[in-house]
């Protein structure tokens, strides 16, 4: 009896193409070109909403948006080689406004029991407060050394993939991490 190998089902020729020409013809229409970046991209993007959002619950609703709106705004990316932090801006703000509804949506009648101290209402006041704060600090950083610090701390790249995607060498993503996190220490002491 023969029994007739099982082949891996073949790869689409797109998902050898660089993020450029994926982005360019997703912008174009080219729906086959957008699910490659979706594939590429999606598995990042749920492990970076999922972190913003303190869960796995909401995560995957997060990420479609994110996916729609890259999908209707793709013709405005300017860089389609930028295409995997255009993407992850989307989705981190997809995330951040995903937290800020919960906030806005508490049901006071719900909430019979007092909250733990850590989510007392100066707890909370005080965490966003530090984080308006570091908001303001990361924007008043060279945009280089903000996007290093974001793609390193928040999407948690290695230093080679903020080196391949900001098109720099890895040395000069290790300065430029260097004195964003020097500033954040000396503009955040209060909050230590």
């Amino acid at each position: 009896m023969t029994t007739t190998p099982t082949r891996a089902p073949l790869a689409s020729p797109l998902e050898s193409f660089p993020d450029q020409t994926l982005a360019d013809r997703a912008a174009d229409g080219d729906m086959r070109a957008f699910e490659v970046l979706v594939r590429r991209y999606g598995p990042l993007m749920r492990v970076y909403a999922s972190r913003v959002l303190g869960s796995n619950d909401e995560m995957d609703d997060v990420v479609q948006e994110a996916f729609i709106t890259a999908w209707q705004q793709l013709p405005t990316l300017e860089n389609g080689a930028a295409v995997k932090s255009w993407l992850m801006r989307i989705v981190s703000r997809k995330s951040i406004d995903r937290v800020r509804a919960r906030r806005r949506h508490v049901d006071i009648d719900l909430t019979d029991a007092a909250a733990p101290e850590h989510e007392s209402p100066h707890r909370l006041v005080e965490a966003e407060s530090q984080t308006e704060e570091l908001t303001r600090v990361l924007a008043t950083l060279p945009e280089d050394q903000r996007r290093c610090w974001m793609l390193r701390e928040l999407a948690e790249c290695s230093y080679g993939e903020i080196a391949e995607q900001l098109e720099l060498p890895v040395s000069t993503i290790r300065g430029l991490l260097a004195r964003a996190r020097k500033t954040l220490l000396h503009e955040m002491e209060e909050w230590r």
